[in-house]
């Protein structure tokens, strides 16, 4: 059986002393604030970054340097066989990409999945590689299985302001604008490679409502139903510095889907910067059938 390490980075979510505690390593996303360069659970809390959102900082998203990705895999493959390097998707970053390119310099020891996830998804994904290394599969048949299935999550994100889509360019003034006269909050869908817009509300109860017929529509029509006796969902909440109403959607989804792991996370960094604070988010992954016998909620609250 290969000994194989599994690499992801904090756009999962996952912190660095989580992966440390669940022998998964954790790469620092760089974030540029106004020109400086900070690394995510390195020199940059969430609280921080928040406090310089609020300044009006000038925020951008970067990419781990080359070096570094590669001096932490010639690092691993020194005890491991192989590596399972799980970045956020290719649709949202060029990070997939690059990683795809230093892989070549490995003798095919290095497997790098685009399952095309973020956030609390790609954190199931990071677990489930674990799980399928622990149970025998190689680093090619993880890629695999990983990306076979890279359509058997989504992700539904309210968010509370335009603002800082106004202020990346994503959108006009008179639009963010109409919006907030109007208390239009926007929901948007990462389904795969692309983050599209998926529907708009006046309210955070009627997104809360909005979203969780979203997750019902996918689980009939594109999971093949619900079985409240032998839940095959992994619900998950995300949101930027939105802890309390997080919390309380929690519990809303626990009437709805009674007997479901739950998990709740605040979105990456990556995210939070083009959408700010207040937004909230839903997302469902389905249980892998090669981890069907095997124990999923470790994981999950």
């Amino acid at each position: 059986m290969p000994k194989i390490a599994i690499v992801t980075d904090t756009n999962s979510g996952m912190t660095i002393a989580e992966g440390k505690e669940n022998g998964i390593s954790v790469l620092p996303m760089p974030l540029l604030i106004n020109g400086q360069e900070y690394l995510d659970d390195v020199n940059l809390t969430h609280e921080e970054f928040y406090r310089f959102l609020a300044q009006g900082a000038n925020v951008s998203t970067s990419q781990p340097a080359a070096g570094d990705v590669m001096s932490l895999w010639e690092e691993l493959l020194e005890k491991y066989d192989e590596i399972v390097h799980i970045p956020m998707s290719s649709g949202l970053s060029g990070a997939c990409a690059n990683a795809k390119i230093y892989a070549e310099d490995f003798d095919g020891r290095v497997f790098v999945v685009d399952n095309q996830r973020i956030s609390v998804t790609q954190r199931q994904s990071v677990y489930d590689a674990k799980a399928l290394a622990e149970k025998g599969y190689s680093g090619a048949d993880i890629k695999r299985i990983l990306e076979e299935t890279k359509f058997d999550s989504s992700i539904y994100i309210m968010l509370d302001t335009l603002e800082y889509l106004k202020k990346g360019g994503r959108i006009t003034p008179a639009a963010a604008a109409f919006a907030k006269i109007l208390n239009l909050k926007p929901i948007l869908q990462i389904q795969g490679e692309k983050l599209d817009a998926f529907s708009k509300c006046r309210g955070i109860k009627q997104a809360k409502s909005i979203m969780i017929r979203a997750i019902q529509n996918d689980i009939e029509h594109r999971f093949g139903g619900l079985d409240l006796e032998h839940p095959s969902f992994f619900i998950q909440i995300a949101h930027t510095q939105n802890d309390a109403t997080a919390e309380e959607f929690k519990q809303e989804l626990l009437s709805v889907f009674p007997g479901f792991p739950f998990y709740v996370d605040r979105l990456p960094l990556s995210i939070s910067c083009h959408i700010g604070p207040g937004s909230l988010a839903c997302a469902i992954s389905k249980f892998l059938p090669q981890l069907a016998d095997t124990e999923l909620m470790s994981n999950a609250s």
